[in-house]
């Protein structure tokens, strides 16, 4: 996707922090996304989303383009666009935000969950939430972390060939287990 749509959509989030992709449970403000899925296509719901309150629904069916909607190629690589965007200005707040990426064929959660309880003792951490550690989780956790956070614990999952380095194109652990 071209770098000034990212810009002009990371605009939006900045003004709405708060990204969904559910339509049923979309709150004023929040930012839709309407990913597709074998069984549902979110650019159905835009008036739905809408209607909630969403500030901006990010769609791909130029046939569903209207006020509040912004059209990209594929939302899902908007998503993973915005959230690799939103991961390098980590390096650009007063206090960088560092990022541990933890991955593997078994027990990543278990051992985010331990650094979590470690370093958050010292550190204002923000880590994956359950196992969202897909290429949409992963991108639903950077998407969380705000200037406030001093770590960021993101679990990278695999369930095809090359998950593992497209996770880390989005992600740029600057820690690696």
């Amino acid at each position: 996707m071209e770098n000034s749509l990212i810009e002009q959509l990371y605009e939006a989030y900045l003004a709405h922090p708060s990204i969904t992709t559910d339509s049923r449970k979309v709150e004023p403000g929040q930012i839709f996304f309407a990913l597709k899925g074998e069984r549902f296509d979110g650019n159905a719901y835009v008036d739905e989303v809408l209607a909630k309150g969403a500030s901006l629904a990010v769609i791909d069916d130029a046939s569903r383009s209207k006020e509040g909607t912004f059209l990209v190629p594929d939302v899902l690589t908007a998503l993973q666009q915005l959230a690799a965007h939103h991961r390098q200005q980590f390096r650009n707040w007063q206090r960088p935000v560092k990022v541990i990426g933890i991955t593997g064929t078994n027990g990543k959660t278990t051992t985010k969950e331990l650094i979590r309880t470690v370093l958050g003792r010292k550190f204002n951490v923000l880590a994956t939430e359950g196992n969202l550690n897909n290429q949409i989780g992963v991108p639903l956790t950077l998407l969380k972390v705000k200037p406030e956070h001093e770590l960021a614990i993101v679990e990278m999952g695999a369930n095809h060939p090359m998950d593992i380095a497209e996770l880390c194109a989005i992600v740029h652990p600057d820690f690696g287990l």
